[in-house]
């Protein structure tokens, strides 16, 4: 099963960059679906509004909020591994 990954980003954003290289990693251990939502488009601000996401990039799992600004790997992969365990 695969996990729903939305990346809420802006153009010349070096920290969306760096999101989608942290995603890319991840995603070779486990199934994610990465949809990437541009902040300037009306669905975009209306997640970010509804996530509290203040700069890109977003990420909401499951559309549900998990970080802004510089993405952690560590943080997603223990996230994403205590979900895998628990399912």
């Amino acid at each position: 099963m695969s996990t729903t990954v939305t990346l809420l980003t802006q153009p010349d954003c070096h920290l969306c960059e760096h999101a989608k290289d942290v995603l890319a990693r991840v995603a070779r251990d486990h199934p994610l679906e990465v949809i990437e939502v541009d902040l300037r488009t009306t669905e975009g601000r209306r997640l970010a509004d509804g996530a509290g996401v203040l700069f890109a990039p977003g990420v909401l799992l499951e559309g549900r909020p998990f970080a802004h600004g510089r993405l952690s790997e560590r943080k997603l992969r223990k996230t994403l591994d205590r979900t895998a365990r628990t399912t």
